[in-house]
């Protein structure tokens, strides 16, 4: 049957067809959906694990079974799966075993833009990148078949502009297909020294015979065309953007295994063209290749390696006419991401931004903590980095910005990877105030369920990580929880761990107001007598709010009723609404 589908969504249809059993995640933009979508098929066990190295892991276990299994992840989750990573290269395989992993280049959701194709290559890991959903689903079939084939797990590179575009694909069955029988093997599995010394060999022979694999492979073909001035290598959505801008008038190498790629029929495509052009997105990885083979490409002195490409970008460079679009007569205004109206966050993030408190930060939908009129937050680096940060902060500075520095990280992200930042501080004895911002649910993501949410990724009920008796066990003793609407209470519960001669964790805990459980007050009203235009109500920077003539207005289709405002209002011009 053809049907429309997502990228993400035909990779999760593709782990579906392959006889995939068992998918482990941690969610992150723009890997998301394959998780959701995989555990939508009742034969596929899906879960989000707490953090990226831990799905890694799972997923190799069920593979050590004789599952075929998948985890996903963004490109900045393979960083933290980075460990495993190279050593399952040494190890292989027993069922079929993918790695999703999903670049985000132009940072559409991201802190960096790196380039995952890199890890391929360091990890000697072969790894397939698929330009459309079509392909999305076959490849996906296709990296069970070499992971199984070949004794490998297999990178299955996404990004943002495939991940979420749809496109049209041919769904297939489920065969039946039996778990492969697990037998002891200490010396394929057990990386111990004189183990991995022997692995390595055929790790380097793996690699060869992926090579020669790559020469003939079907993903990897030629593309024709008339005019053989120039021929282009390209791969993923840069393909795409060649093939609008270039249709079928130059010869296009079409590269669908992006490690190891094919030498010979690099040198041979090169060998009948006359100028050899490379279109890729991000770094000159491809580039790089081929002048290893003795090549001279053009690429990175045409297209940059910072952001997206784009069919004009293409047009432009290789010097071909685009059809001539329309145009918007004005400008599209900017709209910068904010925190939502009824975020639990914003109070918090006010209190501290009052208190001039030095804010050390974390990945999640409080980034925008940063964003003005509040720009409360100091530094934002990686999942964790906040508690961790904070603790080397006080410890190689002023002793005294003890008293006026904080960290803050989300509950998802906690349970990724701060509660190990928070042992530092319990072990090395640092008088850090770290404050969990806990909003009940993996926001910035789309709301996914994490360990102290209670539910599992289907929903069902499950144990939930309490994070006060967590903080306590690790060696944290003063452990208070506010509720950030309330902002006289969380300017007390603040300066008061502040004071203390030693480290705390303050858990601010409000579930997110787009949650559908969560019940909202009626929208504030405003009394235009008693607005003084003082603008006290504007520094909490809520959507909701504006000035309109000089006073105060509520957008009653945003107001969540939370009461924030209410409370800055030194003139009672902001309430509740009179009961009829």
């Amino acid at each position: 049957m053809k049907t429309l589908m997502l990228g993400n969504e035909a990779v999760a249809r593709g782990l579906y067809e392959a006889g995939c059993s068992f998918v482990s995640s941690y969610p992150g933009t723009p890997s998301t959906e394959i998780t959701e979508a995989a555990a939508k098929y009742p034969e596929i066990y899906a879960e989000w694990a707490p953090n990226e190295k831990v799905a890694t892991e799972a997923a190799f276990g069920a593979s050590l079974s004789g599952r075929r299994s998948f985890c996903g992840m963004k490109h900045v989750g393979l960083n933290v799966a980075a460990d495993p990573l190279f050593t399952l290269s040494y190890t292989g395989v027993n069922g079929g075993m993918i790695i999703g992993v999903a670049d985000d280049a132009g940072m559409h959701s991201s802190q960096n833009e790196q380039d995952s194709r890199h890890y391929a290559k360091a990890s000697k890991i072969p790894m397939l990148e698929p330009a459309d959903s079509a392909e999305a689903l076959a490849f996906t079939k296709l990296a069970y078949d070499l992971s199984e084939q070949f004794d490998t797990p297999v990178l299955l590179k996404m990004c943002t502009r495939v991940s979420h575009s749809q496109s049209v694909v041919e769904t297939g069955e489920r065969p039946e297909r039996p778990a492969k029988p697990y037998e002891k093997n200490g010396a394929k599995y057990i990386m111990m020294p004189g183990n991995a010394k022997r692995r390595h060999p055929i790790v380097e022979q793996r690699t060869a015979d992926l090579t020669a694999w790559a020469e003939t492979a079907e993903i990897n073909r030629i593309e024709d065309g008339a005019d053989k001035s120039m021929g282009i290598i390209a791969s993923s959505t840069s393909y795409q953007y060649v093939k609008e801008v270039c249709g079928d008038k130059y010869p296009v190498l079409k590269l669908g295994m992006i490690w190891p790629m094919p030498e010979q029929k690099i040198r041979d495509f090169a060998a009948g063209v006359n100028k050899l052009v490379v279109v890729e997105e991000l770094d000159g990885f491809i580039e790089e290749h081929c002048r290893n083979l003795g090549l001279n490409p053009v690429g990175k002195e045409l297209f940059s390696c910072i952001d997206e490409l784009s069919q004009n970008q293409v047009a432009e460079k290789l010097g071909v006419v685009p059809d001539a679009g329309a145009k918007l007569d004005e400008a599209i205004p900017a709209r910068p991401p904010v925190m939502c109206a009824g975020c639990p966050h914003r109070g918090l993030f006010y209190t501290l931004a009052k208190n001039k408190i030095t804010v050390l930060g974390d990945i999640g939908c409080y980034t925008l903590g940063a964003v003005p009129p509040l720009s409360a937050l100091d530094s934002t680096l990686c999942m964790g980095a906040s508690v961790s940060g904070l603790h080397g902060f006080l410890k190689g500075g002023d002793p005294a910005a003890a008293g006026k520095s904080v960290a803050v990280i989300g509950d998802s992200t906690f349970m990724h990877s701060g509660i190990t930042g928070l042992v530092n501080i319990a072990y090395n004895e640092s008088n850090a105030t770290v404050i969990i911002l806990d909003n009940s649910i993996t926001g910035m993501t789309g709301h996914q369920q994490n360990p102290t949410t209670g539910f599992n990724l289907k929903g069902d009920p499950c144990t939930k990580i309490d994070l006060e008796t967590l903080c306590r066990s690790v060696g944290i003793n003063r452990v208070r929880v506010v509720d950030p609407y309330d902002l006289d209470a969380c300017d007390k519960v603040i300066k008061e761990e502040l004071a203390a001669d030693e480290p705390s964790v303050i858990i601010a805990r409000r579930p997110c107001a787009l949650l559908k459980y969560v019940k909202h007050n009626k929208p504030l009203v405003v009394d235009a007598t008693k607005c003084m235009s003082c603008k006290m109500c504007m520094k909490i920077g809520c959507p909701a709010i504006s000035m309109t003539s000089g006073k105060a207005e509520i957008d009653n289709t945003l107001c969540t009723g939370c009461g924030v405002c209410e409370q800055l209002c030194k003139f009672d011009a902001l309430h509740a609404p009179k009961e009829d």
